[in-house]
């Protein structure tokens, strides 16, 4: 029985997409593979499709026209898994910043450990990052900082974008009602989940920065996450977290 899908956004990756598809097929649990291509110009949807010729029925590619933002590519593919049928959601990054193998850890802690949500986390255990400046190192893990603090939740690394989600999590949580499109997507998920009172599980990763292709990451990205993060508590004050 098929039960767990892996979404991918590409904008660009022609250097990454087929190693990480050849990558993630190869791992010991049969996942499947959504690929959320931005009309990449490069050709990378080009890519993913001679890809399905090798992995019929386990890769699948949804494209969009044009570079939509991260949040609503993964809005996109959660909506396809659960039309799907799979029980077990995953995010992860097109360019080996998270390393497949760990996939694999992250299904564990859901479907044998029962947690609603697993996060890789790479601030649970100390700061395992590997290749970034120590600048770009302090602001990630005080921006974590910043989160916690303001919405109470018990997460250490809580931009992290490598998870795995319960369909029944993306089920309760309203997803048209997501406001954010980048990364402070991330953060809004993990809210939303801590206040339904999901299960939620850190699971200690090394991330490492990419090594091809051209990062997504920008100086507005963190200002949406800063005054985005403000505006998201108080408005959990006017709603209701009820799960049945």
């Amino acid at each position: 029985m098929k039960d767990s899908l892996v979404i991918i956004p590409t904008y660009n990756e022609r250097e990454n997409i087929e190693v990480m598809i050849r990558k993630v097929m190869l791992l010991a649990h049969p996942f499947d593979l959504l690929i959320v291509d931005d009309g990449s110009p490069d050709g990378t949807a080009d890519i993913v499709r001679e890809m399905q010729l090798v992995y019929p029925g386990r890769l699948h590619l949804e494209t969009r026209k044009g570079k939509l933002g991260l949040g609503t590519a993964y809005i996109h593919g959660f909506k396809y898994a659960l039309h799907k049928g799979y029980e077990y959601i995953f995010e992860m990054d097109a360019d080996f910043s998270h390393n497949p193998d760990d996939l694999i850890r992250l299904y564990h802690a859901c479907a044998i450990d029962g947690y609603d949500v697993a996060i890789g986390s790479r601030y649970i255990q100390g700061v395992n990052v590997v290749n970034w400046p120590m600048s770009r190192v302090l602001m990630s893990y005080f921006a974590s900082y910043y989160v916690r603090m303001v919405t109470g939740m018990p997460i250490a690394d809580t931009t992290a974008g490598f998870k795995c989600y319960r369909r029944k999590v993306l089920e309760t949580i309203q997803l048209n009602k997501i406001r954010f499109v980048g990364y402070a997507f991330q953060i809004e998920m993990k809210f939303l989940s801590y206040k339904y009172g999901f299960k939620i599980k850190e699971v200690p990763i090394i991330f490492t920065d990419r090594t091809k292709g051209v990062s997504k990451m920008s100086s507005g990205i963190f200002k949406e996450a800063v005054l985005g993060v403000l505006q998201m508590k108080i408005n959990s004050y006017f709603r209701h977290f009820d799960r049945y």
